[in-house]
């Protein structure tokens, strides 16, 4: 857990510094995601002898960082720069204030992976294992769909300035945000399996993520 923290925090600083002396909007959502990846490959690299359910578990994550670092790195370069950071990216206090908001973010998320991954033991997938994997797939289907029905519309030049009301936009504010609400619960469920006592904290995971992207 401790390392899982200083690799967070430290992948982002590293990463701020290249984007605040660039001056470039293009590293803070693929460094994002890039991150959880390396977070969670450490942690399974780091156990001698991970078991099915681990690796399996990594592979989520993985797959996630994956699909969503390749879509916003595709979505900056078109777009070019990001709204959000038009009052503080000349800033080194308050654009370093986001990174290293961001590297917590990343640590806090992924606490009930890297806890998992950390534990010795042996056996066969679970129940709670492959619940948590098809919760995880329901989000990463309409996470991935909505991203792309968003990307579609806001490409078009008649829809611009306009709001997404097509495809599942038309039901939901932020389909995207359910999507992503729903891998880390699943991610979460999964972990259940093998947690137990104070490990139980790492619900502050999903936890937080959920009141960030409901509130934040």
């Amino acid at each position: 857990v401790v390392a899982a923290f200083a690799l967070s925090l430290g992948l982002q600083m590293v990463l701020f510094v290249f984007a605040f002396l660039a001056k470039t909007d293009k590293l803070t959502d693929i460094g994002y995601a890039l991150s959880f990846a390396i977070v969670v490959g450490f942690s399974w690299a780091k156990n001698p002898d991970p078991t099915l359910s681990q690796s399996f578990l990594a592979l989520l994550v993985l797959a996630w960082s994956c699909r969503l670092g390749s879509y916003l790195l595709i979505r900056i370069v078109r777009i070019k720069k990001d709204r959000r950071f038009d009052q503080i990216r000349d800033s080194f206090w308050k654009f370093g204030g986001f990174w290293l908001f961001q590297g917590l973010s990343v640590w806090i998320i992924s606490l009930p992976a890297v806890v998992f991954l950390a534990k010795a033991g042996n056996g066969a997938i679970s129940s709670l294992v492959w619940l948590g994997g098809v919760i995880w797939l329901l989000g990463f289907a309409i996470e991935t769909v909505a991203d792309w029905q968003k990307f579609t519309f806001k490409n078009k030049p008649e829809n611009k300035n306009r709001w997404t009301d097509v495809g599942l936009w038309r039901y939901s504010r932020h389909p995207n945000y359910f999507g992503e609400i729903l891998i880390w619960w699943g991610i979460f469920l999964a972990t259940l399996s093998r947690l137990s006592g104070w490990e139980l904290t790492v619900v502050a995971g999903p936890v937080f993520i959920t009141i960030l992207l409901l509130f934040v």
